[in-house]
């Protein structure tokens, strides 16, 4: 049995066939539509912890089932692309690497959401606690505005998984908790530089048919709602 992919249609899971298509890895791409927007229970099924992304790899008593994509971006770079899309510790930008990877999952996209769902609790805009998480997403966003001002990926020139990691945030998410990028123009023409990028094209196009990927300054303008397969 070929690898795996279970996606849940708008979701960060859209990371793994990206994956797989930067590296030319056969895999099956088996979607799912939300239920109305949690997973179903035939994608909750897959693993206890119940969240996107699941891959699958092996059968019988030899198959295995990981979630968390950053396990599932590990595991399929290693086990099938021999460690490609990964710095080794002997390269120069290996520690740029290795910061950004961990960050975009660890540090950007956690603090995203607790801003968002704090927002959406109608605690007024000068509550200290609305004050601080806006302050810290624009002290993230400006950080990260200028590494890819000067570089042309998140480890300088060569795109890794790190990008791989971090573009839901900046994209998809959007369609979630809608927020501008128009103040970072270094992050607007990082986004355009990915769009160009033939395997995010034929991941996105494969992982949600019919969506818009949110590559521009501006958040999408339909809600999430709208983006969701119709049955």
């Amino acid at each position: 049995m070929p690898l795996i992919v279970h996606h849940l249609n708008v979701s960060q899971s859209e990371r793994i066939p990206w994956l797989c298509e930067e590296l030319s890895i056969p895999y099956t791409l088996k979607t799912y539509r939300r239920d109305p927007v949690l997973a179903p229970p035939e994608y909750k099924a897959l693993h206890p912890s119940e969240t996107s992304p699941i891959i699958q790899d092996g059968e019988g008593d030899a198959l295995i089932t990981i979630a968390e994509s950053g396990a599932c971006m590990e595991y399929i770079a290693h086990r099938y692309g021999k460690g490609a899309l990964f710095l080794p510790p002997t390269h120069p930008d290996y520690a740029q690497f290795l910061y950004w990877w961990h960050w975009a999952n660890g540090t950007f996209q956690p603090a995203m959401l607790l801003n968002a769902m704090v927002g959406r609790m109608g605690v007024p805009d000068d509550n200290p606690r609305i004050v601080m998480g806006r302050e810290r997403m624009n002290m993230m966003l400006r950080a990260l505005n200028e590494r890819v001002k000067k570089n042309k990926w998140l480890a300088g020139e060569d795109f890794t998984v790190a990008d791989i990691m971090l573009v839901f945030s900046l994209t998809t998410m959007r369609y979630f908790f809608q927020y501008s990028l128009k103040e970072y123009e270094g992050v607007v023409g990082y986004l355009e530089r990915i769009g160009k990028r033939e395997a995010y094209q034929r991941a996105m196009a494969k992982s949600d048919p019919g969506m818009e990927p949110a590559l521009g300054a501006d958040p999408p303008s339909k809600p999430f709602g709208a983006q969701l397969p119709s049955k």
